[in-house]
């Protein structure tokens, strides 16, 4: 056998008997399979929130938990055979972070090992599972009901520029909650008498080309909605609000941390950590299915009044005071 052959059988080998070892002593140390719609460098913070909910139930990575991460970095196509991957480890449980895509790849390649996702919006509209109170099966998780905050979002932003006649909302096509979401903007516009153009992208291509095109709609105020690919291109989507000059409101603060002007939703971090304790909990026992959608209590509003004001905005008294941060 020719050296580097031998060297990637060996390294092959050593990996699959590492996973062999932790599931064989799963009741000392479990295998926690991270499947992510998502890239690895701007899910830090989610990251370590998820890390510190397992801590909150005792369970610390390296000591007695392991934890193999997957990350499909905004190709959803890639999530089914990620999914599969981790379970044929095997992990213990599988946590499926990102929103829809990573929780249905994962309830696709499991009925029997436990499934926990975070940050799914509206999980029983699209037919994740049956109940809130009762999810059943192996899966549950955290919701963060993203839909409907996508109607605040425009309210938000017309208070913002309540001459806006026409509002850009962009969406990706390949997210199961896109429909819902659509529907509930399209309705929040009507009553706003807000002209809502629904623009689309699914990869870093169309980003650019929808954005190039939003001077030609007529569009200066635009709603980004809270979606996995759009989270791990953020910084591409706040440079290029930037560069062509558009309001912009998103679902999550650390875009306005990276710049963007405005942002309206769910604490995002709350939201993994707590399901995190969940994925916890499971290890020490307890079932699923006996385990209700945990709903959102938690939610920020954020402002970057220096971005404001590079866009010649003036940002009203009242929407700095309802912000939780306002970065100057």
């Amino acid at each position: 056998m020719r050296r580097r052959e031998f060297i990637k059988a060996f390294a092959g080998a050593g990996v699959a008997a590492s996973a062999t070892i932790v599931h064989g002593q799963q009741s000392a140390a479990p295998l926690i399979g991270f499947l992510s719609s998502r890239s690895p460098g701007e899910s830090a913070g989610v990251v370590e929130a998820f890390r510190q909910g397992l801590r909150e139930t005792g369970f610390i990575e390296g000591q007695n938990l392991a934890i193999a991460f997957r990350w499909a970095e905004g190709r959803y196509d890639k999530l089914p055979a990620l999914a599969s991957e981790l379970v044929n480890l095997p992990v213990t449980l599988l946590f499926a972070a990102g929103g829809p895509p990573s929780a249905f790849a994962a309830k696709g390649a499991t009925s029997t090992i436990p499934v926990v996702f975070s940050a799914v919006s509206d999980p029983v509209e699209i037919g994740l599972v049956p109940s809130l109170n009762q999810p059943g099966g192996n899966i549950t998780g955290m919701g963060i009901f993203n839909a409907s905050l996508g109607t605040k979002r425009v309210e938000l932003m017309k208070e913002l520029m309540p001459n806006v006649a026409v509002m850009g909302y962009l969406l990706n096509p390949a997210d199961g909650k896109g429909a819902i979401e659509r529907e509930s903007v399209l309705a929040a516009s009507r009553a706003l008498g807000i002209e809502l153009r629904i623009l689309n992208a699914r990869s870093e291509t169309e980003l650019d080309s929808t954005f190039s095109g939003l001077d030609g709609l007529r569009i200066r105020a635009l709603v980004v909605s809270g979606e996995p690919f759009f989270d791990s291109q953020r910084e591409r989507i706040v440079g290029l609000a930037a560069k062509y000059g558009v309001a912009t409101i998103y679902a999550w603060r650390e875009y306005v941390l990276a710049g963007g002007l405005m942002s309206y939703g769910t604490d995002l971090p709350a939201s993994y950590r707590q399901a995190a304790i969940y994925a916890g909990r499971i290890l020490k026992g307890e079932k699923p299915a006996n385990l209700p959608v945990v709903q959102p209590t938690k939610f920020n509003m954020a402002v970057n009044n220096k971005t404001a004001k590079t866009l010649g905005i003036e940002v009203p008294p009242r929407l700095l005071g309802l912000a939780d941060e306002v970065i100057e």
